[in-house]
Order: C-alpha cells, then structure tokens, then sequence
C-alpha cells in the first residue's frame, strides 16, 4: 500500500503498487496528458514505472526542464527510427542531449546529403504523428549482444558487450524499432513535436581519431513551437553575426592553410586588438599588478618539472635544437614561477601579481579550429599571483571586482560563476586538493556569488573558478578563470622567506580575465555584430568633402581629431556625398562627418550618427567633448 508524498507535501495512498502515470491520472485527467516522466525519491523514471512502497514522487512535464532534457533525448531516438525505416543498412551508434538538443551518429555506405536530410525530418513528423507507444524492456547482455549482432547493429552490440553482465540492459521500444538506452523517455511519439534537424557533421567512434569515421546528425527540439522558432531565428542572427563573414566584411583579419589556427591582423583589426591590450594594461597596473615577459621557447626539462610533459604533452609544440628538446609554451604559468624564484623573496614582497600579455601555442586538431573561436596561436591577458593561503581569499574579491568592472566596461553584466573541481588526471594529493577546492569555496562565498560545481573539470594542477558572459543573442561563453595552485610552486621549488624566517611554499592563484585575445575578439565581434562601441571601434569616423573645394578643411580637421586621439580618417575621394555615406555605413563607424561649404566658412562639421541618426551642426569642440564623454562612459552604451 504505496504512500505518495507529492511536491505539495500532500499525500496519496494506493492500495496496490501503481505507476507514476497512475498517480498523474489519480491528481487529473489534464496532468495525465502532460506527463512525461517522474521523478521519483530524486530519480528520474518513465510515465510507466512501478512504485511499490513509500516514496516521495513529482510529475515532469514539458514545463520543467527535466522534461525538455527527455524530450531532447526521446527526439534523439525517433532521429535513428527515422533513419532505419529510410536507410535500413545504416547502423546506429550513440544519440545524446546537448546543449539546445541532440545529435546521433550513424555509420553509413555514404554520405548523407540535405535531401536525405529533409527526408529524414519529414519521416519523423510521420512518426509522431502516429503517436506510437514508447515502452521499457530489460534484457539480459548476452542475450541484447546476439539481438543485435543479428539484426547488423555491429556498434550497438559492442556498447553492450563493454556492460559488466550483472547490469540489467535496458531497451526501448517504439513501433519496428528498439534501441539501448537508460532513459527515461516519453511515453509515446505523440509528445514530440517541436524538432528540426541541423547539420550533419563528421564524428569519429568513441571520439577517436583512430577509429571509423562515423556521421553525426544534428538536431534541436523545443517543447513550443514559438521556442523552437525564436532558437531558429537566433541562429538565422548568429549567422549574420558570425565573426568571420563580420572580420572579412569589415577587414579585420584572415586566416589560411598555410597557418593553421593561427591570425593575419589586418591594420583594423590589429588597432581593435591594441585598443582592448592597452586597455586591459592600464586596468591591471591601476590593480597592483607587474607586468613581465617570459620566453617563448624553454627547455623540455621545465615542462617536465612542472608536470605540463606528463599531462598535457599532446596539445604542446615541440622543437629541437643542438641535441636539446624544447618546447613551444602552451601557458605562461612556469614562466611566471621563474621570475618569482629569481632572487630571495620575502613575505612582505607578498602578494606579488605578475602579469603578461603572453603568446601561447597549443596543438589543436585540425577539425577543432574554428575562426578566431579555436586556434592554435593566440595571447593571454595571463597573470599570476603569488601570496599566502591567508591572503587568498582577499586577492579573489579583487579580482573579481575587478572582472566584474571590466566585462561592465565591454558591455557585458550577465555572468554566471562555475567551480571546476578536481579532473581524473591529476597532479598532487587529495589532501592538496581538498584545500584547494575549500579556499575556493570560501573565497566565492566571501565575493557574494552564487555558483555551480563541475566535478571533473579542473586543470591538472588545481581546481578553477570560471566567469560565463551571456551575450546579445544569449549566448554563453566562459572567459574569465581564477585557479587556486598548490601544486606548481612545490613542482618548481617556490619559496619565500616568512615572518619566522622559514622558508614557505606561496599560494599561486592563475587568473585571465579576457582569457585568450583572440577568442574575445571572436565574441566581441558577433555581440556587436561588427557595430563595435564608439571607444573600441578601430575606425570612430570619417570625414568626407562634398567637392574639391572642402579638401584643406577636411584634412584640418582629421588633424585635430587626431591629435585630440581619435581615430579619424579622411574620404576625398571624387564621388557624390551619397556614395560616400551607403559605402561607410556598410563599415558600421560610430561616426560620419561631412563637411560642405557652410561647414567650412562656420568652421563646422554636419554629424551622422551610426544607424542614419542626423545630430546636425557642431563645432569641434562639441563634437570632441561628445566623444570625450563616450570614451568615458564606455559599457555604458552597450
């Protein structure tokens, strides 16, 4: 006699084992419908799970995100459904939920093509349609092995094989089609509706580049149709916005074969770059930091010592010279410690923040490059800070002031915190490590954050507190880090002189706010759409002549403007103002300046604002003050 305890608190007595759907219909006809799932004492379970004795139950539907989670994933499996009804020969493998939906990998005699694509999209809405039941089943491994063996799923029987034989293999079952998975899933095909398939991509076999290359179809689903409408107009914006097309259309850089993942700055693009470096310098020397330069080029013996051969050896560049083996540096951090070992250091030297605007390489895939977003060549606003445990928690809060400050100034104030703990391959103890993921703890507890945790997602050498910025289109990216190391200064024989006159390991805090230049530049770019705000637009104006006879003007006040340190340019080009005008909106400057005949004998210029808006006459000095102002404000505008 099963006692239910809902979310409410309330409680359901049954006189038999019943389902979580027979709770649902129990409670109303019109959450019967709506369920998806339940979640019972914590656990998600199918709309059809037995509960025999007392548990606490809640019913997830598609306004929870559990439920958009077995959504994403029941759409995954009606995908494969699709695809052997079209394509029998083709086998399945593994169909995950991601990040806005799922994909699904295959191995097929061919590759698939859009039109089989829209075929498969098409099949699916079928599928659904007929509202076919979803069902559980659980077989023993041998005997799923065999099955599936027999039908030609070669890749499916070897996930199943890899089971230990005491675990029970659950299948799902929906129509012709049954597939391996934990699930939950929906109770029947009826509940997916709101889907669209994306791309397909190339994917490798259990992500290794040593096995067959398998293809990876791509899909979102929404559980509205107006949600899956305005992800798909996102994604229509994302494309327009896409930093490459905006970098060509505006001349900002270039990337080609001959250098893989690594950035041709074109004159615009290298000014936007310095304009963001220099900014970023004056931030940190306002902070108390030093800045240094380290070599870009060090011994083997270095990386080895400092564990980066041992963990990280695959992503480095290496070269050899005179029978020594160096390598390419792949983070600045050892550096850092090289400079802090030179010479005695004492704790009044304590804290000692050490800044670098460093040039990394690492060895990326090939496949994973991706424009400015994944490269293999790229700069750090990297620094690091040598202090006490003691002092640990105060440096955070001033770094995360001043991240806060800084990513206000780029126009970006919605950022989420995550705390990435201690990965498998690791250096140091746990006893090391427990101190490090508490010091971290406290230090966010002392800024006033909320967080999530990432088990398994720090470096090597120490668990990492990272900042998301949300962008225009809601889009997330991880920027910022601040890593709390105990295990590099002992690798690398840190030392400082303390107030007992021992000697003591410092703390070494790893911190980038930017993170990579390049990356950043990437974002800042698609936030903007190329519109980039008045003080980091690598061109803030032009001015153009009307005819011949405003020449000398035109260049009299592109001098001052200058000499003022705007970034100014002159268009005396013999075309009409109109031409003039479309063609640099099109570069998207902040500012237009026309100067005619009336401009020139009242010692004016005619100004045009970004997006056509006419601000008239002005003097220059009320224009320079205007841009002053700007300048100033900064993430105000954005």
């Amino acid at each position: 006699m099963p006692n239910i305890t809902l979310p409410d608190g309330s409680v359901r007595s049954f006189d038999a084992p019943v389902t979580v759907g027979g709770v649902a219909a129990s409670i109303g006809a019109g959450l019967a419908k709506a369920a998806l799932a339940g979640k019972v004492d914590g656990r998600l379970v199918d709309t059809s799970y037995l509960i025999d004795g007392d548990a606490r139950l809640a019913i997830v539907t598609d306004k929870d995100a559990d439920g958009l989670d077995i959504i994403r994933h029941s759409t995954a499996h009606l995908l494969a459904y699709a695809v052997k009804e079209l394509f029998p020969e083709a086998q399945v493998t593994i169909g995950p939920v991601i990040e806005n939906g799922f994909y699904y990998d295959f191995a097929y005699s061919r590759p698939f093509t859009p039109e089989d694509l829209a075929a498969i999209e098409k099949r699916m809405g079928e599928l659904s349609k007929r509202d076919i039941p979803v069902t559980r089943e659980v077989w023993e491994r041998d005997t799923a092995v065999d099955f599936f063996k027999s039908i030609g799923e070669q890749y499916k029987a070897e996930i199943i094989a890899s089971i230990p034989a005491s675990e029970p293999i659950g299948l799902y079952r929906e129509g012709d089609f049954i597939d391996l998975c934990r699930g939950p899933h929906v109770p029947s095909t009826g509940k997916l509706k709101h889907f669209k398939l994306m791309k397909v991509a190339g994917a490798y076999w259990r992500g290794d580049a040593k096995n067959e290359q398998l293809q990876r179809i791509y899909g979102t689903a929404w559980t509205k149709k107006e949600d899956l409408d305005a992800y798909l107009h996102m994604l229509e914006e994302a494309e327009k916005r896409d930093h490459r097309r905006v970098g060509k259309q505006l001349d900002l850089f270039h990337l080609q074969e001959e250098a893989p993942g690594m950035v041709f700055w074109h004159p615009k693009g290298w000014t936007l770059y310095q304009e963001i470096e220099q900014y970023m310098r004056g931030r940190l020397r306002r902070a108390g930091y030093d800045e240094v330069r380290t070599p870009l080029v060090m011994d083997r013996t270095l990386w080895e010592r400092s564990g980066h051969w041992e963990n990280y050896r695959d992503n480095m560049f290496t070269t050899e010279s005179e029978k020594r083996d160096y390598a390419v540096k792949p983070m600045n951090c050892p550096g850092h410690v090289q400079i802090f070992n030179h010479g005695l250091r004492s704790y009044r030297d304590l804290p000692l923040r050490l800044a670098e605007f460093g040039a990394c390489h690492r060895n990326e895939p090939s496949g994973a490059l991706h424009g400015l977003m994944r490269v293999r060549g790229f700069v750090q606003d990297d620094a690091h800070i040598f202090c006490t445990e003691d002092q640990v928690e105060a440096e955070a809060i001033a770094f995360n002031d001043l991240l806060v400050s800084v990513y206000k100034d780029f126009g970006f104030t919605d950022v989420a915190v995550k705390l990435a703990l201690r990965p498998e391959k690791r250096a140091g103890n746990d006893e090391v490590w427990d101190r490090a993921e508490t010091g971290l703890r406290a230090a966010l507890k002392a800024t006033g954050n909320s967080w999530e945790e990432l088990p398994g997602e720090g470096a090597f050498y120490g668990p990492k507190i990272e900042y998301h910025i949300k962008d225009a289109l809601g889009r997330s990216w991880q920027c910022g880090t601040l890593q709390l190391d105990f295990v590099l200064p002992e690798r690398l024989g840190a030392e400082y002189v303390a107030e007992d006159n021992a000697r003591h390991r410092p703390v070494m805090l790893h911190r980038a706010i930017l993170g990579s230049l390049e990356r950043f530049i990437g974002i800042l770019i698609e936030n903007h759409a190329g519109s980039f705000p008045f003080w980091l637009a690598p061109n803030q104006a032009v001015v153009m002549n009307i005819s011949e006879g405003q020449a000398d003007y035109t260049a009299e006040v592109v001098k001052k403007l200058r000499m003022e340190g705007f970034r100014v340019d002159a268009d005396l080009r013999n075309e009409k103002i109109t031409y003039k005008i479309r063609e640099h909106s099109l570069q998207k400057l902040p500012y237009l300046l026309v100067v005619g005949d009336k401009e020139k004998e009242a010692g004016l210029v005619a100004v045009r604002a970004r997006g056509g808006q006419d601000l008239g006459q002005m003097s220059l000095d009320a224009l320079i003050e205007r841009w002053r102002q700007e300048t100033h404000s900064r993430g105000a505008e954005a």
